[in-house]
């Protein structure tokens, strides 16, 4: 016959309920007032599972980061055109403007190659050409510079204003021609003078403002625009 195991003197958490074991009371533990046995804190639950965002639709998830999306193909298309309108610029200007141009050698080769062809048809497939090698090229020096060739730019306007303001001084003020001549004694003052008087009886006849705009080209070659060196002001060699 096996001996029996002995209790022990007192009840454990394992068997709190067993009424053969002697209970005796840990001061180092909690009880409730209502009750003989241990107090047994409350355990927090876990947290409830996040809804399922199933047979809702795309509206219920969480919005997507930006992100460095490509151009589309009709920004892309846009872009081509504007660049083949940018091409048929430089197809309008002359030898010299497109001299000055930082421009690749087979754009400029084909810019001329325009020039020589008559028939539409290759006319157009020349300029899709010019339109595909201005992408390979920074299109914002040659805008800039045709600004001012076209004299939209803020520069060309006030130098435009300045030569108007000294045409309509030279009509209506007599020592505005002795001021001109202080200022720049290399002008021919014998045509000025004549232009003067020629546009002051047009403007009293009111006839056509020949010589008028004929003293707006001769104030223009007295004052070089903005960015023009004038032969005699260039520095010797």
């Amino acid at each position: 016959m096996n001996p029996q195991k002995p209790k022990p003197a007192f009840r454990t958490h394992a068997d709190p309920f067993d009424e053969s074991i002697p209970f005796e009371i840990n001061e180092d533990e909690e009880y409730d007032d209502d009750d003989d046995v241990p107090y047994v804190p409350r355990v927090q639950a876990p947290p409830a599972p996040e809804p399922s965002t199933r047979g809702r639709g795309w509206t219920s998830l969480p919005p997507e980061p930006d992100l460095d999306l490509p151009p589309s193909k009709t920004k892309i298309k846009q872009q081509m055109h504007e660049l083949q309108e940018l091409g048929g610029q430089l197809v309008e200007l002359g030898k010299d403007q497109l001299a000055k141009l930082d421009i690749s050698d087979s754009l400029r080769d084909a810019i001329k190659e325009m020039h020589r062809i008559n028939k539409f048809g290759a006319q157009r497939r020349q300029m899709q050409y010019i339109g595909k090698l201005m992408r390979d090229i920074d299109p914002e020096p040659i805008k800039a510079q045709l600004a001012v060739w076209n004299g939209t730019s803020q520069a060309h306007t006030v130098y435009m204003h300045m030569l108007e303001r000294w045409r309509d001084r030279l009509l209506d003020d007599e020592h505005a021609l002795t001021e001109l001549l202080a200022d720049q004694p290399q002008i021919d003052v014998q045509r000025l003078r004549s232009l003067i008087r020629s546009a002051q009886k047009e403007r009293e006849a009111a006839k056509p403002p020949k010589s008028y705009r004929e003293i707006f080209q001769m104030l223009r070659e007295i004052f070089p625009a903005p960015g023009v060196v004038r032969s005699d002001d260039a520095p010797s060699p």
